[in-house]
């Protein structure tokens, strides 16, 4: 199975770890949750994998998946082994730069809608200048609010959230 990291992690209970299957354990996902957003903050699109072996009586050989149900409830499995993360980079066009500093020069606001996960999505839109100040999860990092793998902005108070999005809008940045 294939997909965003956080679903296809959330489906597993064990992992594969130099060849051997073992429990996935908080450990191991914090691990995986740093390697996710260091990859995401390269501004890579990430995948995650996970695979299970099927029963052989139920699942033969020369099995038929119906079309009626979708592979046969297997989309719905959550006793998976995540087996690791994958990275590609999918970089903006070449022209996508000057457009968005003539558009800005413009007086034109700039506004990017992807699929990406947020981490990847902040640092395509600082590559092509969408982003160029400190939004308010810059601003909770440098602060120490929050860290690389640990509290995350969604999770400060909502007062606290709203005091930073004020400071990096009088910065003139702000994204929501």
């Amino acid at each position: 199975m294939k997909g965003a990291p956080e679903r296809i992690i959330a489906r597993c209970d064990t992992m594969l770890v130099g060849g051997d299957t073992v429990p996935l354990t908080d450990e191991l996902k914090k691990k995986f949750e740093l390697g996710n957003e260091d990859l995401g903050r390269n501004g890579e699109r990430v995948l995650g994998f996970a695979h299970k072996y099927l029963d052989k009586t139920r699942f033969p050989q020369d099995h038929v998946f119906e079309d009626g149900d979708p592979y046969d409830g297997l989309t719905d499995m959550h006793d998976l082994t995540f087996v690791g993360l994958m990275a590609l980079i999918d970089p903006p066009r070449e022209a996508v730069p000057d457009a968005v500093e003539h558009c800005q020069s413009a007086g034109i606001q700039v506004i990017m809608v992807t699929g990406d996960h947020p981490i990847t999505a902040k640092a395509i839109a600082r590559s092509v200048g969408i982003i160029s100040l400190d939004t308010a999860e810059d601003l909770a990092e440098q602060q120490g609010l929050i860290q690389r793998g640990g509290t995350k902005f969604e999770e400060l108070d909502i007062a606290l959230q709203e005091k930073l999005h004020a400071e990096a809008e009088a910065q003139g940045n702000d994204i929501h």
